[in-house]
């Protein structure tokens, strides 16, 4: 037995101690005692986020972001892909002036100082996996406040996602053949 232990040295024992640990996590992994990434997925589900585009300058007649079109996207500085645009608000800056009414101490009226300055809600729809943390989509937990890119054929916005909505599909044929859906 001395001579096994005389023959080793701090790097044979090394690898050794991390081949037995490794086969120890397999172990674990396989008798379900440890979940892999796999196994955290929930669900596939459609979602809808809205991303909020602060102090956009456009000098255009109209917004160039459009319903119906697609915008390729990037999150957190990665390229993901291209995601239906479904709806967009864009309202130019505003400014509170005082009022003459003696209801109303102030009103908001377009800034003078700044018109072509807008702030826009792109809401966009994918399709993620769903987590025990939430929706997954491009790697990326979609939550609000990830730094998202919009990018059109003459637009790159930069933006933050405001809202995240998880909706649910019926499924027709799961409900039978002679079953009518009310």
């Amino acid at each position: 037995m001395k001579n096994i232990f005389g023959k080793l040295n701090i790097v044979d024992i090394i690898i050794i101690i991390g081949v037995i640990a490794a086969l120890f996590v397999g172990f674990y992994t396989m008798k379900h005692f440890r979940q892999t990434a796999d196994k955290q997925i929930e669900a596939t589900s459609p979602i809808t986020f809205q991303v909020f585009l602060r102090g956009v300058t456009v000098t255009g007649e109209e917004f160039p972001v459009k319903v119906g079109e697609k915008s390729f996207i990037t999150i957190r500085n990665v390229p993901y892909t291209e995601l239906n645009v479904v709806e967009v608000t864009s309202n130019p800056r505003k400014t509170a002036v005082s009022s003459s009414k003696a209801v109303e101490q102030y009103v908001l009226i377009n800034d003078p100082a700044q018109p072509a300055l807008y702030d826009a809600v792109v809401t966009v729809t994918d399709t993620a996996k769903i987590t025990k943390d939430g929706a997954v989509v491009g790697g990326n937990k979609i939550k609000m406040g990830l730094p998202v890119t919009l990018e059109g054929e003459d637009y790159k916005f930069n933006g933050t996602i405001s809202d995240v909505r998880v909706t649910s599909d019926i499924k027709v044929e799961d409900a039978g053949e002679n079953n009518e859906v009310g």
